[in-house]
């Protein structure tokens, strides 16, 4: 699929940014901009478009371009070098990395984020926590109805993300081991057209990010143990007790490093830090 350009109406968490990002892009572009570009993740981007807003304020000598199309075209685009920076929600594949060094692209992979997966409900289900196990059989298809894992008489909807995307890379590897996908799953390009579906279908279920959380839809706690259910929150995150957290990702050529780094090193600092937790994120702080 192709990448779209940012749009702040994707989700929820990106309009709750808008007016802040609107006033941040006033600032034109001086003749001698350094342009940046970033392609990827539909996680990191509004996150990046926010930081790269600050950013500009402070050095008027850079624009940020940010493009959004899933972690796998962004690290595609980075191989091609149609981008820069490559934003990623999963480590790189082992395929990935084979290209860059077959090509003598060494590259640099900066965690710049923590995160979580969510696993969404609508309100109306009548479920209020599961296991991978459960999780599995639900994605897969073998668990069909909310009754049969103690919630209402409710047929099912499974959305998930595409699999271009590294939330859906991460979500099939970490909960759904060797089982496929059930084949009536419906697939959303980005984490606001996942919590849209869940959050008008009684019975739907999905996967986002921990930062596009929203009060129309149910954030499950989960074990996999089945004994300890944890919430899906900063805290948890931090203390390494949710199971389904992630680091995010910038991955960039190392011969790209002097172009990159300046926004990089903002990101990493107490200030972009501090962005990166107000906008929903967990912070490497």
């Amino acid at each position: 699929m192709s990448a779209a350009l940012w749009s702040a109406c994707n989700s929820n968490h990106e309009s709750k940014n808008q007016s802040a990002i609107d006033s941040l892009k006033e600032t034109p572009a001086t003749s001698n901009t350094n342009v940046i570009h970033l392609s990827g993740s539909t996680t990191i981007a509004p996150l990046a478009q926010k930081v790269a807003g600050y950013f500009r304020k402070l050095n008027d000598s850079f624009d940020i371009k940010i493009t959004e199309g899933g972690s796998s075209v962004g690290i595609a685009d980075l191989e091609k070098g149609a981008t820069d920076i490559a934003m990623s929600s999963r480590d790189m594949h082992e395929d990935e990395r084979q290209k860059f060094q077959a090509g003598n692209h060494p590259v640099t992979e900066v965690k710049i984020a923590d995160d979580a997966l969510a696993v969404v409900v609508h309100p109306g289900s009548g479920v209020s926590k599961i296991t991978r196990e459960e999780l599995e059989q639900v994605f897969s298809g073998e668990v069909t109805n909310w009754k049969q894992l103690g919630g209402k008489d409710v047929k099912i909807m499974i959305i998930s993300r595409e699999s271009n995307s590294g939330t859906y890379g991460f979500f099939k590897e970490a909960v759904m081991k060797t089982k496929h996908f059930s084949s009536l799953a419906m697939y959303q390009h980005t984490n606001g057209s996942v919590l849209n579906k869940v959050s008008t279908v009684e019975g739907a279920i999905g996967y986002v990010g921990l930062a596009f959380i929203n009060d129309k839809v149910k954030a499950l706690p989960v074990s996999f143990d089945g004994k300890h259910y944890i919430a899906p929150d900063i805290k948890h995150v931090k203390t390494k007790t949710y199971p389904l957290a992630r680091p995010l990702f910038f991955i960039y050529q190392n011969s790209s490093a002097a172009k990159v780094k300046t926004f990089v090193d903002y990101l990493l600092s107490d200030a972009g830090q501090k962005e990166v937790e107000e906008s929903g994120y967990v912070s490497l702080k």
